[in-house]
């Protein structure tokens, strides 16, 4: 009987160590951003470049190498930036209706405002399914975000 109890205690104990530490990487999953910039939402990725310019000054462009952008297979996304200094730039990818997991890259900076990285859409077993991708830019004073929509269908990987 006292075993079950020691089973029962340690089970809640992981519990609330599971919670803990979610709480405390929670910052790292989720985007966070002083300013949070809205693009044009007729602007769509799957056919052209999005760019938007920022309140301060500068613009940003977002732009996939691939068109439209494929699931299941790496293609370069790179950003623009006129009038904007970057430390980092990162596009967080998330699924709007399902987690499918961080999906963060890096962009490498290749001098003259022009950040790549290569991503990799995985397929959602459901079929279409919208997607996000935030571009983070960190500036010496502030991080930006901004939010592009697009959707992502299961057929295109073929």
């Amino acid at each position: 009987m006292n075993r079950k109890i020691l089973i029962d205690v340690i089970g809640v104990l992981l519990i609330a160590l599971v919670i803990v530490v979610g709480y405390k990487l929670s910052p790292m999953l989720l985007p966070k951003a002083d300013v949070t910039v809205q693009p044009d939402p007729a602007c769509n990725l799957h056919r052209q470049r999005c760019s938007v310019n920022l309140p301060g000054g500068g613009k940003v462009e977002l732009s996939s190498s691939v068109q439209p952008i494929p699931m299941v297979k790496p293609f370069n996304i790179q950003v623009l930036l006129n009038g904007v200094a970057a430390s980092r730039v990162e596009v967080d990818f998330a699924g709007l209706e399902m987690n499918m997991g961080l999906n963060r890259p890096v962009l490498q900076d290749q001098g003259g405002g022009r950040f790549i990285a290569e991503a990799t859409l995985p397929v959602c077993i459901t079929g279409e399914m919208e997607w996000q991708a935030t571009v983070l830019i960190e500036t010496a004073s502030q991080r930006i975000a901004i939010p592009y929509r697009f959707s992502g269908i299961a057929h295109q990987h073929g």
